[in-house]
């Protein structure tokens, strides 16, 4: 006890690092003669398994899972002797900390050594670490020799930063080991075995901000859920897509006013009566200094929002489906506010409800734990476990009443055995495809009305791709056409006046999500005629529907969405009009490709250039499907900029072309040379640092804007930056010399070249949805095979924009990847074919 006195009084001078490695030497002391006379060499023997060039954090509770007693620690970093620059290797063992005690097991015959920590720095090891018992300044002989034989037999560490992946990225990496398609499949009639996930996050209740509207130019007291709603429509643009719209706008603001008076009390409902007299200006300019305030936001609290916003993801954005990991979609709940819809919508305006717990259904399977529900004092509405639908949660929204849901993301695979099957079914249709138009191309000129109806329906569905359609009731849904509920309205004949024999006719209706479909189909064209398309027949049977019936009424008036499915699905099993579409869209890509690999300048193209002919061969299945997209004011300022920089860079060439004269002449003439942007470059970095200076310090709503502002002009000065330095690029520092020249012609020459096709892309499909025909419709192994032939990058999108070149068929052990091109005759069962596995 004397001993142990005394030795606790030495450790009271002792700093606590060193006390704490003296106490871990001498428990390896006491455990290394417990073990057997084993020796193990760093150098030799053991496992010769490389460790992967990235190291993974472990600062989270993921890791946890995953440790156990036989788990090692990471290699050290690499350190070096004073004057010496020979890498020296040690072994450490892990300490696992079990029961509340420290166990450090060091074998016998290799001497311990310990890692000298640095409070927050990096700084050079000198020497060997001293072992238990040395006092002075001694090091031993025995660890260095150790050290220097360990340091020769053994390869040194790798040289360069190594990747740290984050916890999503080790997550995604472990769901990839999960081949969906080589998995058993569940019992029939069932989505899946098991099922086990955390429910659906809930936005943070409403915090009243307390700015007050005015009516009729006096401030109004709103209780917070009428504030509410009144900065739910204050939120809104008013130049933007439903308020600047005059037709849209009488609807949203008529829509809204009748709900926003349903939730006023009885004072406010009584005063507000008029929207002319309602001003949200108040409330407008509130939000807009709340954005000025989020902007001065600095990097810690960034950070900080970053951690909240992962750790929700790590929680609610992943299921355990059959024992597997799979991402969910949309775990978020849909927060409330005012319905936009798309289009037209007759709702637009309206206010969307906030969801509680109690309006959820949950759906998991029988042996998994309910998850919790964690909003307090409430509880979910349902818990049901029905393995026949892919769903997770689900509930009805107030709008137009209908259920949605909550499902696994894209790259799942429930949505990769949807894909697998829609993809087989246009294989399969390809087999069937002679035998069915010729049937429908007969029933052409049936005397029957129904007959004929029936058969220009399928030529219009097979030919036009256009989508079934249905009745809707214009009142709740917005008027969205398909082939069967056309309307006469929507036909024009002869739209240009040619006169007799011109057989074309004008298609303008809405199709889905109020996407405008216009086009005139010249139906007496080759394209409609050849090989006997019928198209001239087509277009006397549209004039027959038509003949003696009001605008309003239906062109197909004897013909149902359901008489029209089942007739389909009699011709062949699962056959619908969106397997139409999914064949004609494949098929047409796939002969695009072909024409254009076939072409003579096919292998003069650079990569660039071939992922531009990918994209315009895509465009032409955008445009068949009709799959659009609205112009954004940001994409018209890219193309503006990028009109300016061509330009910008032609002037340039110019100039080089007058220098290389100069030059070549030996004229006196001034060469320009670069200006110098030094000045201009303290000064930008002196904005940044002043407008990072501010946001550190702002603490006030007023100084926040103000470190915003001065962040807006720090980010001018850097633009303006930029712009002197892209100025004088064509430029030198000095006098260039004639091949200098010549050369950097040539250069701006490909410049110019490159990004004339960039902007003619850009432009060209600027309202073509190229994303959605990529990834609705076409059958994935044409662009796959496409990239695999012409060694293409999937992700080779710098320069061609709007997605590149979808697929990639590396990684992946199936044959489907090494199909010929002519692939839509195989059959393709059972192989994967979803997107998310490009």
């Amino acid at each position: 006890m004397a001993t142990d006195s005394a030795s606790s009084d030495d450790d009271d001078d002792v700093p606590l690092g060193q006390l704490q490695r003296r106490k871990k030497v001498k428990v390896e002391k006491k455990e290394e003669d417990r073990r057997p006379p084993t020796a193990v060499s760093s150098s030799s023997g053991g496992s010769s398994r490389k460790r992967p060039n990235y190291r993974e954090d472990s600062d989270d509770d993921f890791d946890d899972d995953f440790d156990d007693d036989g788990s090692f620690a990471p290699a050290k970093k690499k350190k070096k002797r004073e004057g010496d620059e020979k890498t020296i290797n040690a072994t450490t063992t892990k300490v696992k900390k079990e029961n509340g005690n420290d166990k450090h097991k060091t074998p016998r015959g290799e001497k311990s050594v310990v890692k000298k920590e640095k409070d927050k720095s990096t700084t050079k090891t000198k020497g060997e670490k001293r072992e238990d018992g040395d006092e002075g300044g001694n090091k031993k002989s025995s660890s260095k020799s150790s050290s220097k034989s360990s340091s020769k037999s053994s390869p040194p560490a790798p040289r360069g930063i190594l990747k740290a992946m984050e916890k999503s990225e080790r997550i995604s990496h472990g769901m990839q080991a999960h081949l969906w398609w080589d998995a058993p499949d569940p019992p029939p009639g069932c989505q899946w075995s098991t099922m086990e996930h955390a429910g659906v996050s809930f936005p943070d209740a409403y915090e009243p901000h307390g700015v007050k509207m005015t009516y009729d130019g006096r401030e109004v007291d709103l209780a917070p859920r009428e504030e509410e709603a009144a900065t739910f429509f204050a939120s809104m643009d008013p130049d933007g897509m439903h308020l600047g719209n005059a037709r849209t706008a009488s609807i949203f603001i008529k829509n809204f006013m009748s709900d926003f008076r349903e939730l006023l009390d009885g004072d406010n409902r009584r005063t507000i009566v008029h929207f002319d007299k309602c001003d949200f200006g108040p409330i407008r300019r509130h939000l807009e200094e709340q954005k000025l305030v989020k902007r001065a936001i600095t990097d810690a609290e960034r950070k900080t929002n970053k951690g909240a916003k992962d750790a929700a993801m790590f929680k609610y954005g992943y299921a355990l489906v059959d024992g597997h990991l799979e991402k969910v979609g949309n775990y978020n709940m849909e927060p409330p506010g005012a319905f936009r819809g798309r289009g037209e919508h007759p709702k637009m305006g309206k206010l969307k409800q906030r969801v509680s717990p109690e309006q959820v259904m949950l759906n998991v399977s029988e042996c998994a734990p309910a998850p919790r529900c964690h909003v307090p004092g409430r509880a979910w509405g349902e818990i049901r476990h029905d393995p026949t639908v892919q769903w997770l949660c689900q509930w009805t929204e107030n709008i137009n009443g209908q259920n949605k849901y909550m499902q696994l993301a894209a790259m799942s695979s429930f949505k990769g055995k949807s894909d697998r099957s829609k993809y087989n079914k246009a294989a399969k249709l390809c087999g069937n495809i002679d035998r069915i138009r010729a049937d429908y191309k007969k029933n052409l000129t049936s005397k029957s009305h129904e007959t004929r109806q029936l058969a220009t329906a399928m030529w219009v569905i097979d030919r036009l791709a256009l989508r079934v359609g249905g009745e809707k009731d214009t009142d709740e849904e917005a008027d969205t056409v398909g082939c069967c509920s056309l309307r006469v309205e929507h036909l024009k004949f002869d739209p240009n006046g040619e006169g007799d024999g011109n057989k074309e006719i004008e298609l303008e209706f809405l199709g889905k999500d109020s996407m405008l479909f216009k086009q005139t189909i010249d139906f007496g064209s080759a394209l409609y005629t050849e090989k006997n398309g019928m198209g001239e027949q087509v277009y006397e049977n549209f004039k027959s529907f038509c003949k003696k019936k009001k605008s309003t009424d239906d062109v197909f008036s004897d013909l149902t969405p359901p008489i029209l499915n089942a007739h389909l699905k009699g011709i062949m099993e699962g056959l619908t009009a969106k397997v139409f579409r999914t064949y004609n869209a494949s098929k047409t890509l796939q002969d695009e490709l072909m024409k254009t690999e076939e072409s003579a300048s096919w292998k003069r193209l650079s990569a660039s250039e071939k992922v531009v002919e990918y994209n315009n061969a895509n465009r032409e299945v955008a445009i068949l499907c009709n799959h659009q997209r609205s112009v954004s004011k940001a994409q018209e300022a890219n193309l503006e900029g990028l009109g300016a920089k061509l330009e910008k860079l032609k002037d340039q060439k110019k100039v080089l072309k007058k220098i290389l004269k100069k030059i070549t002449s030996g004229g006196d003439g001034k060469i320009p040379t670069k200006k110098d942007p030094a000045k201009l470059a303290v000064k930008v970095a002196a904005a940044i640092e002043k407008a990072k200076a501010m946001k550190e310090k702002a603490k006030t709503k007023d100084e926040k804007i103000a470190a915003t502002e001065a962040d807006e002009k720090a980010k001018i000065l850097k633009k303006s930056l930029a712009d002197a330095k892209f100025d004088d690029a064509h430029l030198w520092d000095g006098v260039p010399k004639q091949d200098q020249v010549i050369k950097r012609i040539q250069t701006w020459g490909d410049k110019i070249k490159k990004m004339e096709m960039n902007i003619k892309h850009k432009d060209d499909n600027k309202e073509v949805s190229l994303g959605t025909s990529k990834d609705a419709t076409l059958r994935q192994p044409v662009p796959i095979i496409f990239v695999n032939d012409d060694n293409l990058d999937r992700d080779n999108d710098d320069d061609a924009g709007d997605g590149g070149v979808e697929g990639s068929p590396s990684a992946y052990p199936s044959l489907i990847w090494q199909l010929p091109m002519t692939l839509m005759t195989t059959t393709m069962a059972n192989r994967p074919l979803s997107r998310h596995l490009l």
